[in-house]
């Protein structure tokens, strides 16, 4: 932190404000303590499941659990934004109107119109 120089355009990180940075809170400096145990914990259990030498059993991941259910179930998570909705159009919408723009190339333009009409089949 004493290397750190402002740069002229930015301002300084809220982690390197020497104000926030040693005058935390007594219950922000618990919280992340809380914190910190936790994921030690958590990290201490998962090193005892995976060096155990007698395990018969497969090792559960919640991580794993949670992406491979986020994969399966896509829907529940979905969040509609423009480029979604553009991409639904792109690949929803548009396909469905190609047939029409190409009979209408076909059919329509004196390039490829040899005959007296090219929808002959809808004559009644």
């Amino acid at each position: 932190m004493a290397d750190y120089r402002e740069a002229p355009l930015a301002t300084r990180p809220k982690t390197l404000d020497p104000n926030e940075y040693f005058n935390l809170s007594p219950d922000y400096r618990r919280a992340e303590e809380e914190r910190a145990a936790l994921r030690a914990n958590l990290k201490r259990q998962y090193q005892l499941q995976l060096n155990n030498p007698h395990r018969t059993e497969l090792i559960e991941d919640p991580a794993l659990t949670r992406w491979v259910y986020a994969r399966a179930n896509p829907y529940p998570h979905f969040r509609p934004t423009k480029k979604t909705s553009l991409l639904g159009v792109m690949f929803g919408v548009v396909p469905l109107f190609r047939p029409l723009c190409l009979l209408f190339a076909l059919c329509f333009t004196d390039k490829f119109n040899h005959g007296p009409t090219c929808l002959m089949f809808i004559r009644y």
